[in-house]
């Protein structure tokens, strides 16, 4: 310090007065209203917005999706229950051979006989029984999904459902005509040009083919069973124990077949997808703010 000069330290000037102390009364409880207040939220549950631009299309397509999965599976079920009765059947056919054979050295037990018709019985009816309910499921799974898929690729399908219908279930063109639907509704889902040809994936050109064998193999066994000589009606249970295994062999081609194309039109199930809620972001350093001028109104 400089001999003849003091330095004081004053606050700088300011047109503010200085701020009292604020009197801190004691804590007497929450608020209590003498009537229910009319500001804050209604009293209602928490919904999706309608008013928002395009919410109803999205709720509409998340419902179709929903479908497609749910009818997935209960097709899924069917055709594992399917496949599981084509394979008992498979094994009672075989037995049957095995038997014939037997027969030809010496005569057969009765109880044996008698389990081994049964047991073909019963697995060549809730084969059948298995198979138009794994029909009906593929059937309307296929339904849901072309309506899933024309919403996705923004066309509609070639032809009509009630069209498809004759050639999915008649004889011969339910040989082809399943081929050529699952054909298009890949093409669709997968999003390519309505004009351009659709391209089977090797999934379902394996499926085509095994569909198609399986036709095949059905009618043959069942012209076989026509003939009336001994050898031909033990061909005949080979032929159907063969039939047995490629249905077995197609339930579970289907099975892959409807889980890819569901998984293709929904890769994520909206169910299982949860919505956070941003509490605090932590940083570093403190976000900088632009002074707020005197002039401002609250």
């Amino acid at each position: 310090m400089h001999q003849g000069y003091e330095w004081v330290a004053t606050p700088p000037p300011t047109n503010q007065a200085p701020e009292a102390p604020r009197l801190r009364l004691p804590y007497l409880g929450p608020p209590r209203y003498r009537t229910p207040p009319r500001w804050g939220f209604p009293a209602l549950a928490w919904r999706w917005p309608t008013a928002v631009v395009g919410i109803g299309a999205l709720e509409e397509a998340s419902g179709a999706v929903e479908r497609v999965r749910g009818r997935a599976r209960f097709a899924a079920s069917a055709l594992w229950l399917l496949a599981a009765v084509a394979v008992i059947a498979a094994g009672a056919e075989v037995w049957r051979y095995v038997l014939l054979l037997d027969s030809r050295t010496g005569a057969l037990s009765r109880s044996v006989v008698q389990w081994s018709d049964s047991l073909v019985t019963t697995g060549a009816v809730l084969s059948i029984a298995a198979g138009i309910i794994s029909a009906a499921t593929v059937l309307w799974w296929l339904h849901a999904a072309r309506e899933a898929a024309a919403e996705t690729a923004g066309y509609a399908p070639a032809r009509e459902d009630w069209r498809l219908l004759p050639g999915l279930l008649l004889p011969g063109p339910n040989l082809i005509v399943p081929g050529a639907v699952l054909a298009e509704l890949e093409h669709a889902i997968l999003r390519r040009p309505a004009e351009d040809r659709p391209r089977p994936s090797p999934l379902l050109t394996t499926w085509w083919i095994a569909w198609a064998a399986s036709g095949l193999l059905f009618a043959t066994t069942l012209l076989w069973r026509l003939h009336t000589s001994v050898q031909a009606q033990a061909d005949g249970v080979l032929l159907s124990a063969a039939t047995n295994l490629t249905a077995a062999a197609v339930a579970i081609l289907t099975i892959r077949l409807v889980d890819r194309l569901s998984l293709l039109l929904a890769p994520i199930a909206p169910s299982s997808v949860r919505r956070l809620r941003v509490v605090r972001v932590k940083t570093q350093d403190a976000p900088t703010r632009a002074p707020r001028p005197t002039t401002a109104t609250r």
